[in-house]
């Protein structure tokens, strides 16, 4: 999932169709926009599938006015459908406002069973709704203070845009686990976005990353801070940097694709192969692949191309759709890899869905052996702040050695960079969140435990 924000801009609906063209990587299953015009009327607009299959110049012209809101949302099988798109809208004698969020909570259950028994009804599966009836169950008429005390009652990896007719909040989680920037527009506007990626397409200027445990109010008197928690720490999700962010974002002052290239450099001096050629798996992998081909002196090669109209199997809500995915998504170069001793770089391994595939691939094109480097270390336990891991089972390393892993995918070798070396690859002041790797969870796990335990 992520999130995109305009504020102060004439076009800003417009600028939140293109913001989110670059964030469409985060989410391929559906996609909303909402705004409010300058009389303070809310409209929403949203759909099932891509932004070009949702959005049109025609329904784009509904969204005026200077404020406006969106989200790209990523298939879930347990919070699919229209309803759970965001944004959501809500309309409240106080004034009506909009929220989407990235990310999960971790006591969902508690704070829905918390709500229920004031008298709450559901319509969604989102958080979003469990934090707008959490803003209205306060007392207080000043908004920031009802939203800094319903994020006090939450824990989990998320961020939250909050979009009122004249207002934008921007929130984010205690531990930063979730990314969330500000840029500035040249007509004075503002943007926040869940990736500095969408920036350039929009013309705005990176300012600054919103801060663990911060609200940033934009209006127009500008941009205030208020801190929601004293005790934050920088916990950002290492799949942010390993998978999920575009290389050209920068994350807490670190440049995803640097941060790649340097894993990749550190997973051959941990794990050198006797190979000819070093081959990345498109697109996420391709940094790590350039580090491990310039660190061993190996010749880096396209034997992997990949078709520009398939999105990313990972986040397909099925396993038979991610098997069909990959089997559309990637093609092997026969003249590069034929023949060849190959090491494969890829960005992580989750299900073996797609490296089992992938292997086939360069096997059946003639390669003479497949040598699989992974750029992070072996997932073993699920994660629930928004990556779609939620149970060890369907996690190929979780209850594997790592040579019944290799033998499981078909690898002549199989390694994995280590915990520390995927830590060191990064800034040191700004730690990581590795708990799909280690198990070491930067939050409680509140009703989870069964989960991690099967």
């Amino acid at each position: 999932m992520s999130i995109f924000g305009v504020y102060g801009s004439p076009h800003a609906s417009n600028l939140v169709y293109y913001g989110l063209h670059c964030l469409q990587h985060r989410g391929q299953e559906a996609a909303g926009i909402a705004s409010f015009d300058d009389e303070g009327k809310g409209v929403r607009l949203r759909g099932l599938g891509l932004l070009s299959e949702v959005f049109s110049k025609g329904n784009l012209d509904t969204l005026q006015g200077n404020i406006a809101m969106g989200g790209v949302k990523y298939a879930n099988a347990s919070k699919g459908g229209l309803d759970n798109v965001p944004p959501l809208f809500f309309h409240h004698h106080s004034g009506d406002f909009a929220i989407a969020n990235d990310g999960n909570l971790i006591n969902r259950e508690e704070v829905a069973t918390y709500l229920e028994s004031k008298g709450c009804i559901f319509m969604t599966d989102t958080d979003s709704e469990l934090m707008a009836n959490l803003i209205k169950k306060e007392a207080s008429d000043d908004r920031i203070f009802n939203i800094v005390s319903a994020l006090q009652k939450m824990e989990g990896g998320f961020t939250f845009l909050v979009m009122t007719k004249n207002r934008l909040y921007a929130c984010r989680d205690h531990n930063g686990i979730k990314p969330l920037s500000i840029g500035s527009l040249p007509d004075g506007g503002y943007v926040v976005s869940s990736e500095t990626c969408a920036f350039d397409i929009v013309g705005a200027t990176f300012l600054r990353d919103v801060n663990p445990g911060e609200i940033v109010t934009i209006d127009h008197h500008g941009i205030r801070s208020m801190n929601y928690d004293e005790e934050y720490r920088y916990r950002i999700c290492g799949m942010e940097y390993i998978y999920f962010a575009r290389p050209d974002s920068d994350i807490d002052g670190c440049n995803v694709h640097a941060f790649r290239k340097e894993s990749g450099k550190r997973l051959f001096r941990e794990s050198p192969a006797d190979a000819d050629i070093v081959v990345g798996v498109p697109d996420s992998s391709l940094s790590a692949a350039l580090g491990y081909a310039e660190e061993s002196g190996l010749p880096y090669e396209m034997g992997l191309v990949k078709s520009k109209y398939v999105g990313r199997t990972f986040i397909e809500p099925s396993q038979a759709m991610r098997e069909r995915g990959v089997k559309m998504k990637l093609s092997a170069v026969r003249s590069i890899v034929s023949g060849k001793r190959v090491v494969l770089v890829d960005d992580s391994i989750v299900r073996g869905t797609t490296s089992l595939k992938i292997i086939n691939l360069l096997r059946d094109a003639g390669a003479r052996e497949v040598h699989v480097r992974i750029a992070s270390p072996m997932m073993t336990h699920p994660c629930f702040y928004g990556v779609d891991t939620s149970t060890k089972e369907e996690l190929l390393c979780s209850h594997r050695t790592l040579e019944e892993a290799r033998m499981k995918i078909g690898a002549d070798s199989l390694a994995f960079l280590s915990p520390a070396a995927t830590s060191a690859s990064r800034p040191a002041d700004k730690g990581l969140c590795l708990a799909c790797f280690t198990g070491i969870y930067p939050t409680p796990i509140y009703s989870h435990d069964n989960e991690i335990n099967k």
